[in-house]
């Protein structure tokens, strides 16, 4: 299992590394970005790293074999294909890629991102992600307080075929945003340990759900 938390912490010291266009499939999107935070600071990409590893100890726990994307919350990249890549590489049963969003303040709520279907690209994986993605969608929906999104997709789903670490995907393959760090009440479950616990508990559920 391949568990990617989303952006990095060097990510804003390497402008024009994370700028550089990369080829994600069905046209060229920036290797990476710098991600969302908190209006009081708290970064996403802190929020990616910590969530990440409590989710990898649940699934260790359980006997899962699992891979980060990346080592540290203090480097830059990878790319958004090279992360991709790594599950590839692995031949992981799924990816998930862990994220919260900066989405418009009166917006609240969590929404899971499925890859579209594009022939040549994810065309293998589309009904498996599907299926991934609406068991991790209703553990997190069950088990926390955090809502479905109000403002993103529909009923805390939405599809895309923009995202370089869906469309180069090899095996199933989801984002979760996991809540609007622009919403102050989202804001607050983000940055409280008890809320990323039952989190990381929950999407870990979702992820053993699949692979059973």
């Amino acid at each position: 299992m391949v568990i990617d938390p989303g952006h990095n912490g060097g990510n804003a010291q390497h402008t024009a590394e994370i700028n550089r266009p990369v080829d994600i499939g069905n046209g060229m999107k920036p290797c990476n970005t710098t991600g969302a935070e908190t209006n009081d600071g708290y970064p996403e990409h802190a929020f990616t790293w910590d969530v990440s590893n409590r989710v990898a100890a649940r699934l260790r726990a359980s006997g899962v074999a699992v891979i980060l994307t990346r080592p540290n919350d203090t480097g830059w990249g990878p790319c958004s294909v090279d992360r991709a890549a790594i599950a590839n590489r692995a031949h992981a049963r799924a990816t998930v890629s862990i994220h919260a969003d900066g989405g418009p303040p009166g917006g609240r709520g969590f929404h899971v991102i499925e890859p579209a279907l594009l022939a040549g690209l994810t065309d293998d994986i589309y009904n498996a992600s599907a299926r991934l993605g609406t068991d991790v969608h209703d553990a997190v929906e069950q088990d926390t307080p955090m809502p479905p999104s109000t403002y993103a997709g529909s009923n805390g789903y939405q599809v895309r075929s923009d995202l370089g670490g869906l469309n180069r995907a090899d095996v199933p393959a989801i984002f979760i945003e996991c809540g609007n760090m622009r919403n102050a009440t989202d804001a607050t479950l983000l940055k409280s340990s008890s809320f990323k616990d039952q989190l990381a508990s929950a999407i870990a559920q979702g992820i053993l759900r699949f692979a059973g």
